[in-house]
């Protein structure tokens, strides 16, 4: 009995220190679920970069496969490539916007906060800018 006792004590010491030792042990992080982020936050949640991309398709009037190249085979995109100069362009673009809206209309540094300045601002569902006037900006007159 003395015996069993004392291996159960020891039992019980090594599962301790065991699941001391797994505690205190850094986890590797997540790898990023996103591949090729530049701008955008690495740590960026799925909705909120949905929504951003949505931002653009709407602004711009175009859909995804207009920056983003296709895999011919499968149809598929693939989002991680920068084949096409238009994501490219989109970057730089992204870039001016929170220049713009930090240095004229002191907006946070957050990329993700609020802007005044947008795409849809000079893009209005266009792919290139456009210089049209508004028909509420005409009416306004």
């Amino acid at each position: 009995m003395k015996q069993f006792r004392s291996i159960i004590i020891v039992a019980f010491f090594i599962l301790s220190l065991v699941t001391t030792i797994a505690a205190v042990i850094p986890t590797k992080p997540a790898p990023p679920k996103f591949k090729n982020l530049r701008i955008l936050p690495k740590n960026i949640s799925e909705a909120a970069l949905d929504k951003i991309m949505d931002d653009f398709n709407y602004s711009l009037g175009v859909k995804c496969n207009y920056c983003h190249t296709k895999n011919e085979k499968t149809d598929d995109l693939i989002f991680e490539k920068d084949t096409k100069p238009e994501k490219i362009i989109a970057r730089k673009m992204m870039l001016m916007t929170y220049d713009i809206n930090i240095k004229y209309f002191n907006a946070s540094k957050d990329r993700l906060a609020l802007q005044t300045v947008s795409c849809i601002t000079c893009h209005r569902q266009h792919p290139y800018p456009t210089t049209e006037l508004d028909s509420a900006i005409i009416k306004n007159k």
